[in-house]
């Protein structure tokens, strides 16, 4: 999730439309789906599906390196917060 600054949360959707190129051609990037919080649109989801966590951590690794995180920052009102799901099948 992205909680973004009050107002801010257009912004970073509309940055994600030419960023998320990059993450869709990423390794092991499977998908990726864009949301905004029904109540609070500031408050941006990445519905993101890797291969394996490792790849998923290796993309941060990269966005961390490129800048893109420190690039995003004054429009967050706080870090970003990443949750990762274990799928469980036959529930």
């Amino acid at each position: 999730m992205f909680p973004c600054s009050e107002g801010l949360g257009a912004g970073l959707v509309e940055n994600l439309k030419s960023a998320l190129v990059d993450t869709r051609a990423f390794e092991g990037c499977e998908s990726i789906e864009v949301y905004v919080d029904a109540d609070e649109p500031d408050k941006v989801i990445l519905w993101e599906k890797f291969a394996t966590r490792a790849h998923h951590e290796a993309y941060l690794a990269w966005r961390v390196e490129t800048g893109l995180l420190d690039m995003l920052a004054p429009i967050l009102a706080e870090d970003p917060k990443f949750t990762y799901l274990e799928d469980q099948p036959g529930v």
